[in-house]
Formats: C-alpha cells, sequence, structure tokens
C-alpha cells in the first residue's frame, strides 16, 4: 500500500507564484537604485552678507614714479663752407701714378742684395747636397765620388782604433751598437748618440767617434749647415 501525500504540504505547490514575486522584488530594487539621487550638502555662502571690520581696510598705497626725460638729439654742427674768390689761385695736388711704364727704369740684378738664409735644422748626409769631405778626400772630383771616400774613410777610422772592452771580454758581451753624430759647420763631430747591448760596448764606440779628426763642414746652397750621420759597430768575440 502507497503512502499518499497531502496536497497542502506539497513544497512545489505555490513555487511559480513565488518565482514571480520574487522577480518583482529584484527588479523593483535594482530600478530604485539605479534612479535614486542623492545631493551634496548645499556649503555655498553669500560673499555680500559678509561684513567686514573697517579697521580692517587699509588703503591702497599710491607710489609716484618720475618718468626719465628723453634724451635729447645731438645736433652736428654744420660744416663750415670756405667760400674761395675767384681770382684767387689755388694750389692742386698732383697725383701722380707709381705704376711702371715703357719708361720706367729696371733695376740691374747685380744691385739687388739677396739675404742669406740661414739653414738651423740638421740636414741627413744622404739629402744634403755637398757632403762633408772627411780629411783626405779633398781631391775627388765628383760628389759621389766624394761621398763614397766619406765612408771608406770612417770605417777605415773604426778599425784603426777598435779596441774591445776587456769588462766585455770577460762577461761575453757581444752585439752591434748603433752610433749617430753630427757633423758641425765648423766641421767638429757633437751630439754623439749610442744605443748598445751593455754600456762598456756604447763607451767604446764613444771612444773611437771622439777620434773622428775635423773635416770639411757640408753645404746646402752655398752655406754650411749642420750634417747628421749614422752608423753601426759590431762587436763579436772569435
Amino acid at each position: 500500500m502507497e503512502p499518499k501525500k497531502n496536497p497542502q504540504l506539497d513544497v512545489r505547490r505555490n513555487s511559480l507564484l513565488y518565482f514571480f514575486v520574487g522577480m518583482t522584488l529584484v527588479l523593483l530594487m535594482a530600478y530604485l537604485a539605479l534612479e535614486w539621487k542623492t545631493y551634496y550638502p548645499d556649503d555655498a555662502w553669500e560673499v555680500g552678507d559678509l561684513k567686514v571690520d573697517e579697521d580692517l581696510i587699509e588703503d591702497a598705497t599710491i607710489l609716484k614714479l618720475k618718468i626719465p626725460e628723453p634724451p635729447k638729439p645731438k645736433i652736428k654742427t654744420p660744416p663750415v663752407i670756405d667760400i674761395v674768390e675767384d681770382d684767387k689761385d689755388i694750389e692742386e695736388t698732383v697725383i701722380e701714378a707709381i705704376e711702371p711704364d715703357q719708361n720706367t727704369e729696371i733695376t740691374a740684378i747685380e744691385s739687388i742684395d739677396v739675404a742669406e738664409e740661414e739653414i738651423t735644422e740638421e740636414i741627413p748626409i744622404v739629402l744634403v747636397e755637398n757632403a762633408p769631405i772627411f780629411p783626405g778626400c779633398e781631391n775627388e772630383k765628383t760628389e759621389e765620388n766624394k761621398r763614397e771616400c766619406f765612408q771608406e774613410m770612417v770605417q777605415k777610422h773604426i778599425r784603426k782604433n777598435f779596441r774591445y772592452p776587456d769588462p766585455a771580454k770577460e762577461m761575453g758581451l757581444q752585439g752591434r751598437v748603433s752610433i749617430m753624430f753630427t757633423i758641425e759647420k765648423d766641421g767638429s763631430i757633437d751630439n754623439v748618440q749610442l744605443r748598445g747591448p751593455h754600456k762598456s760596448l756604447e763607451e767604446e764606440a764613444a771612444r773611437i767617434i771622439s777620434k773622428l779628426p775635423t773635416m770639411k763642414p757640408g753645404q746646402q746652397r752655398g752655406i754650411p749647415v749642420k750634417v747628421s750621420y749614422s752608423l753601426p759597430i759590431t762587436f763579436k768575440l772569435n
């Protein structure tokens, strides 16, 4: 035997009515929320209604400014016009032309003094016009022969005065010493510069160069000049 429910106790009996009532309330609340208007409190006040104490009212300070007067225009003094009578003789200044013409005399070239230019810089021996002349090479005719004789006499001087330093022998030192010196305008040797593997070898090379004789100086355009010369001296133990 199946149990029977009481129709009055059925929960779903009025569910549709409750649904519509709920929807109506929700829509009404949404409408009121959207249409609800609020206003800010009125804090405005009329400025004209305010009463200010007369003691607080101050008179505005009046400043009197003196405008400087504009500068007066400078009136230039008119030039004095000297009226000369017609019968008075006037000396006119004659301006002579200084440009040469066919009647201008030409100065002879021999009468023009040419200042000698002094050359202070050193010129390498390979670039100087007339190389220094080693004693004994004066009789060479051409400039090329004089240069070759210079090289040969310098090498001969080195072989004649060469002496291996004893300290260098004991330490087994050997190598090449690069030498550069200047043949001055009076033919003397100066400004000797050396670079070698050891001081003792450099001192021996300096001693050999110091014994070079005085030479006839090199010339550039007929003027004595300083001439630089460089050579190596090789120290080698047998």
